[in-house]
């Protein structure tokens, strides 16, 4: 089995996925030659759960025996298929959903063609690839035969022979009996085996099912009322009686006659449902109902049926037989794509509630208005062009439900003839006008929803009982309404300067006016007696009238994102408890804002000019209730602290990105209720010791500060984050036992931070812990050109209690200079995100070799991760950005481009020169109009919070495939150049942008040199302003130049504050010590994030670099200048060797289980020696100059991938000193691992959520070795201890090369002589081609 093979079998759990693919042999190959039309289709049969239950979307499907390979072409019908198979007809499945019978006229290759092409498909050669490829069967699925599943078939029908007894007396004999249990009854027959005689129904509901506890496995069943009758059935194992004691009671436990069979794929009611004449509520819900034959719909004629529901049947035709069934007074006909309502559905007089939502419909029979009991009618989501006139003799239906129709206009007169009703939707309309000329008063309406349409004014002054209305998104500049009533206005989104309103609303209670353009409030807000909630978000505001502010009513005020300068003093004691006036620019705040506030509990002052904050009191005693404070991004200093004091019920504390060199010791040790304390971006030196006083502190970031010395943190009792990143810290002063608690430690960023083994295994429980990865750089690393971008990220969970989102970031991509970043947002699922991070990379290389036009190949990308998240994606979904820097193809020398693809509601924005320009496309109902009429003109039904069937808000994401056709993973796709002027990526999540604007986000970033400490900026303040989510953001630096010269030109200063990567940095040598292999000598370097699973050795090995305990060296080297293909720096060439300092067992320790991996090609393990076979002169790898020099090896991204990593070249051979390691790859593998981000930068530590540590972070050599693919002309090495007899062995004939080249850079580099060659070797012609490198393990 190949490597890439094993890949597989690691990522989809079982190895007959690889099996199934090997049935593709060269008779399919040739089948499908020439002719795009031809395919091939997969059968599966029947014999098994289509759905095993799994842990996880890795588990086997099917096994390998039920699976068929069948040619076809794209005219092949079902029937023929069928004749060819002696089969009796075939099954199609969607997402693991439900199993439709195919007709005979169908076409099953058509049909996954079609499938593929809705998807997003173009191209006819590769929807015939795809359609061939057996991980295809998640999405869509080809049966044999009915599939069997289990828990259905045990919830519709158990049935079987077992010893029967009637009666309560011990008259009775026990007699062998076919029993079966259906719908709400049991039923015995008379007849053993035979349903021919009499057959005895016990209706169950409201019975009793009991244990009968002197004899095994026995149970009796007795039916409800006063001549109840009983049984008892003997069943024969323990199974069959839990079986069928589960499923009775929860019979009998009904309060009513219900049976439930929605979602079982029927096609008919089962024949013994027909015994049970009491059923009342029948739901066959979401299943593929026939009208006529055998079981169909015509038979369903139970006498006391009231409730009926047919939803999602994909009927096409009302059927008729229904308005036979007098007794119904629910009916649910909702997505059954029907055209036109009988008029035989007069007939149903006791019909309460009539459900036609989500079909064709664009009229109503006459018949319809004669339903006087009728009180409940669903249109929503039809094509009505107008109010039927029909519903104006329904007098009892008191809401109108049309949303999603094609009304766009709406006629006052013909709402005030339809006296009856109160409760108006007309939603999604494309409502363009309200017509209320020569309108009389329409006294009926009091709740009106005419949210996403394209009004631009609104008049409703006649309306005069309106008590709720609904305009948000739409275009109103101009709003009038009556205030007689209303008690409730939402008009966010739109355009509005001012709202009209009269009488004064005295009954109103909630406005929300955000995002409009008001200039100023209207005078009638203040005289509002009730209102409680006003929302004034990102208006024009330059004031608040003082009125306002001193309501006695007011509780919520939100006025953020406005131009106040100042809020009006309090006159008297108000009831004020959520105040919000962030993004403003306010200088002071009222001096009594707190001792007149007394309820206030929050209050967000974060993006202002504060300098100062009022005091909590007018005395030391303090009273206010305040809990939630932040004052982000102000100008106060250290004064304020001594006013927080005050506010001694504070539990949440934002100050970030404020001036403070200090926070008072006695201040800090005051608030004890303290449980988020956030102090980043300021001057701080220390974090004062009373922090030990705040006992419920459970989150402290202070990230970004000149903090030296490591908080007494650890001994707090529910202390769960702490992020002290970006710092000056040195060293880590440990309690004896760290809390249970802690769950993220984040310290990267610190240069100086020196960390023991000891320090490590203490940490080791901790389920995030994220250090720098520590390197050393000599001069000769200058021989490979740098890469003109870094980047950094950051990632925070907020109030959630996991983290679901992950990011995918390769500085160094493919062959050449290119780079490729993403990010996963799963909303509130965390599996799909970390599937698509390990995936999407390694996706888009392949990608790459078959198609170089950006629209092509990432619109496969995405595609294809689509399909390869498996049965995870069937239920689950994920927005994805991925961004991919690169060279035209056209141009390989040329400019760089940037291509952007995206789903769902990540976002990419590009800072060129200082301003933003946006990059993606946010697909959410909300801000797309193009996809909501594309998911309407589907029938998806939009629920009132516009999501898709109440799940998403995106149209578009990988994953969540059981929404299709409605939710597609399409991507939008756009290429951007880049020049000179491009300083700045930013990528974040929808919870990012939603806070802080592209311009903000611009403005951030260029005030923080370092990528990292900048994501982690942005990710605070999103926080700040109020974010409670999950929270993403990367920054990717750009240095491009006219000519796409990445040279770097030399710093003429550091910033002690900018890690080395963004800096030059200080190289240092370490001497490895064998005394001693886990002392770490830290240096500056990339982010190592490690689990709580990891031992400390591997923790040991990977946070750093070993040292003896004398000092490493600290002088300092001038770090070469960064130089690029066009203006490449002198080739430097070098040997040479360290002992190794990790220890490796024969255990895996690379996160590999080793169990199911056959053995690698040229890979000998014999106890503790690892033989690795090399085959030099096969190797393809050469020196390269001028426009080939970027595909070499980046040594400066590799020091930080591998520890201590020295490379050197000679004669194509590539050998790095990796902690004492040799490598040795030919050219060839180092291309397939470089391509591979799976290889290059997947497989290491992982992040908080548990998904893998993006690029540029260390990973394990073995783990490389293991991942990367084989090919016949090379093989990699693996870490082994040292051995002081180990040689560097070379063939003969580059020995005199070899030499001669190190002698000519003894003037640059001082290298190890070069170590003679055994005359074994130089006597063994046969070794001239192929040598063994052995290593001690």
């Amino acid at each position: 089995m190949t490597l890439c093979q094993q890949r597989n079998i690691k990522r989809n759990g079982s190895r007959g996925c690889v099996t199934r693919k090997t049935r593709f042999g060269s008779r399919e190959r040739d089948w499908l030659k020439g002719d795009t039309q031809r395919g091939c289709v997969c059968l599966y049969g029947g014999t098994v759960d289509p759905q095993p239950p799994a842990s996880g979307p890795q588990a086997s499907s099917t096994p390998q025996t039920d699976l068929q390979l069948v040619l076809c072409s794209t005219s092949t019908t079902v029937e023929e298929l069928c004749a060819q198979r002696d089969g009796q007809g075939l099954y199609v499945q969607l997402h693991g959903d439900l199993v439709r019978r195919l007709d005979a006229a169908e076409r099953p290759l058509q049909i996954v063609y079609d499938y593929l092409a809705a998807l997003g498909y173009s191209d006819p050669t590769r929807v015939q690839q795809e359609a061939a490829n057996s991980d295809l069967s998640c999405l869509i699925r080809f049966y044999s035969e009915r599939p069997v599943n289990a828990d259905q078939q045990e919830r519709t029908l158990l049935k079987g022979v077992f010893s029967v007894r009637k009666g309560k007396s011990q008259l009775h004999k026990w007699a062998e009996r076919q029993v079966i249990l259906c719908g709400t009854c049991l039923i015995v027959a008379s007849v053993k085996d035979s349903l021919t005689g009499k057959m005895h129904i016990l209706p169950l509901v409201g019975g009793k099912v009991e244990e009968v506890k002197r004899r095994q496995h026995c149970l009796m069943f007795s039916s409800a009322g006063y001549q109840a009758q009983t049984y008892f059935v003997n069943f024969d194992t323990l199974v069959d009686y839990q079986r069928w004691h589960r499923q009775a009671s929860k019979v009998v436990s009904q309060t009513i006659c219900l049976v439930d069979l929605s979602c079982y794929s029927l096609e008919a009611v089962p024949e013994y449902l027909f015994y049970c004449q009491d059923i009342t509520h029948l739901n066959l819900r979401h299943n593929f109902m026939s009208l006529q034959g055998p079981g169909g719909l015509i038979d369903v004629l139970f006498s006391q049926l009231k409730s009926l529901n047919l939803s999602h049947n994909r009927l096409g035709l009302f059927p008729e037989c229904v308005c036979e069934i007098l007794t119904l007074t629910e009916l649910n006909l909702a997505c059954n794509s029907l055209d036109i309502i009988p008029v035989q559905i007069g007939n149903l007089q006791s019909l309460q509630t009539l459900s036609l939502d989500g079909n064709h419909l664009s009229s109503l029979p006459e018949e319809l208005g004669g339903l006087n009991q009728l009180n409940g009618l669903g249109l929503s989501f039809n094509n009505f062009s107008h109010i039927s006139a029909v519903l104006e003799r329904l007098s009892a239906v008191d809401k109108l439900a049309m949303a999603g129709n094609r009304v766009e206009c709406l006629d006052l007169c013909t709402l005030a003839k339809m006296s009856h009703l109160k409760n108006i939707d007309l939603r999604l309309n494309g409502l363009r006008c309200v017509k209320a000329e020569n309108t009389e008063a329409v006294s009926q309406v009091t709740q009106l929803d005419l949210r996403d349409n394209c009004l631009d004014s609104l008049d409703l002054s006649s309306i005069c009982n309106l008590e709720t209305l609904h305009c948000q998104r739409n275009q109103l500049g101009t709003l009038t309404l009556s205030g007689f009533t209303l008690r409730m206005l939402n008009a966010s989104s739109n355009r509005l300067t001012t709202v009209n309103i009269y009488p004064v609303p005295n009954q109103l209670t909630h406005m929300d006016l955000s995002q409009n353009l008001l200039e100023y409030l209207p005078d009638w807000v203040c005289d509002c007696r009730k209102i409680e909630m006003l929302d004034v978000t990102q208006n024009l505001l330059f004031e608040l009238p003082s009125r306002l502010l001193n309501s006695l009513s007011l509780r919520k005020l939100l006025a953020g994102n406005n131009h106040l300068e100042r809020v009006p003093d309090l006159l008297d004691h108000i009831p004020l408890e959520v105040l919000d006036l962030q993004h403003n620019k306010l200088a002071e705040l009222p001096e009594s804002l707190f001792y007149k506030a007394l309820n206030l509990k929050y209050l967000n002052v974060s993006a202002n000019v504060l300098a100062m904050i009022p005091p909590s009191s007018q005395s030391e005693e303090s009273l206010s209730t305040l809990q939630e404070l932040y004052l982000t991004r102000n100008n106060l200093n250290e004064n304020c602290s001594a006013l927080l004091v005050g506010h001694q019920n504070l539990r949440i504390l934002h100050i970030a990105y404020n001036q403070l060199f200090s926070f008072p010791a006695s201040k800090l040790s005051k608030m004890e209720m303290l449980e988020e304390l956030n102090l980043s971006g300021n001057k701080l030196k220390t974090i004062p010791s009373t922090v030990s006083s705040c006992k419920r502190l459970h989150t402290l970031i202070a990230h970004s500060n000149h903090i030296t010395v490591f908080p007494e943190i650890l001994n707090l009792p529910e202390i769960k984050l702490v992020d002290l990143s970006c710092n000056e810290l040195t060293e880590i002063q440990l309690p004896e036992s760290l809390p249970a608690t802690l769950q993220e430690l984040d310290l990267t960023g610190n240069s100086s931070l020196m960390l023991e083994h000891k320090t490590l295994n203490v940490f080791s429980h901790i389920t995030t812990l994220k250090l720098d990865q520590k390197s050393t750089t000599t001069p000769g690393d200058s021989l490979s050109a740098s890469t003109p971008w870094n980047h950094g990220y950051s990632e925070m969970s907020g109030q959630r209690n996991k983290l679901c989102v992950s990011v995918l970031a390769v500085d160094r991509f493919g062959d050449g200079v290119e780079a490729c970043y993403g990010i996963f947002d799963g909303d509130r699922n965390e599996e799909v995100p970390r599937l698509l991070q390990c995936t999407m990379g390694d996706v888009l290389c392949e990608e790459l070799q078959h198609s170089s036009v950006d629209s092509v190949y990432m619109c496969n990308t995405f595609l294809t991760s689509h399909r390869k998240l498996g049965m995870a994606g069937q239920k689950l979904g994920s927005s994805a950005l991925l961004c991919y820097i690169h060279h035209e193809p056209s141009d390989p020398g040329g400019c760089f481009s940037l291509t952007v693809a995206n789903v769902g509601t990540c976002q990419a924005v590009l800072c060129r020169d200082g301003r933003p320009v946006p990059l993606s496309k946010v697909y959410s109902l909300e801000s797309c109009r193009e996809e909501m009429e594309r998911v309407k003109l589907s029938k998806a039904i939009i629920t009132e919070d516009n999501k898709v069937s109440g799940v998403t808000c995106c149209s578009r994401l990988l994953g969540c495939s059981y929404l299709s056709p409605w939710v597609l993973p399409k991507p939008w796709v756009h290429t951007e150049p880049l020049c000179s002027q491009d300083e700045f990526l930013i990528l974040g999540n929808r919870a990012l942008f939603e806070r802080v604007s592209f311009q903000e986000a611009v403005c951030t970033v260029q005030d923080v040199r370092d990528p990292r400490a900048a994501a982690k900026k942005l990710c605070s303040l999103a926080q700040s302003y109020g974010c409670k989510d999950n929270i993403e953001a990367v920054v990717v630096s750009l240095h491009i130049s006219e000519d796409s010269c990445t040279c770097e030109p030399p710093a003429s200063s550091t910033d002690p504050r900018v890690p080395p990567h963004i800096l030059a940095p200080v190289p240092v040598t370490v001497t490895p010590g064998p005394s001693d292999p886990a002392t770490l000598s830290c240096s500056s370097g990339a982010v190592s994030e490690f689990n709580s699973e990891t031992s400390a050795s591997e923790v040991g090995s990977e946070a750093g670099s070993t040292a003896s305990d004398e000092h490493p060296s600290s002088g300092h080297v001038a770090r070469p200048e960064r130089r690029c293909s066009l203006h490449p720096a002198t080739t430097l060439c070098l040997f040479q060797r360290q002992p190794s300092s990790a220890t490796f067992s024969n255990q895996s320790d690379n996160g590999l289980d080793s169990d199911d991996e056959a053995p690698l090609e040229g890979v000998i393990s014999n106890g503790s020696k690892l033989e690795v076979e090399v085959d030099i002169h096969c190797c393809a790898f050469q020196l390269r100059s001028a426009s080939d020099s970027p595909k070499d090896f980046d040594l400066e991204k590799r020091g930080s991938d591998y520890p201590n990593g020295k490379m050197c070249r000679q004669n194509s051979v590539v050998v790095s000193a990796t902690n004492g390691c040799l490598l040795a790859v030919c050219g060839r593998e180092i291309a397939d691992l470089k391509k591979s981000p799976s290889t290059s930068s997947l497989f290491g530590k992982k992040l908080s959520n548990g998904s893998v540590v993006a690029p540029e972070d260390s990973h394990n050599l073995i783990e490389v070795a293991l991942e990367a693919p084989k090919k016949k002309s090379g093989y990699f090495t693996a870490p082994a201890q040292q051995d002081p007899e180990d040689q560097l062995i070379l063939p003969p004939g580059l020995e005199q090369e070899v030499r001669e080249q190190l002698r000519s850079q003894t003037t640059l580099v001082s290298a190890p002589p070069l170590p003679s060659l055994p005359p074994a070797f130089k006597d063994t012609p046969e070794l001239k081609w192929d040598t063994f490198v052995c290593l001690n393990m």
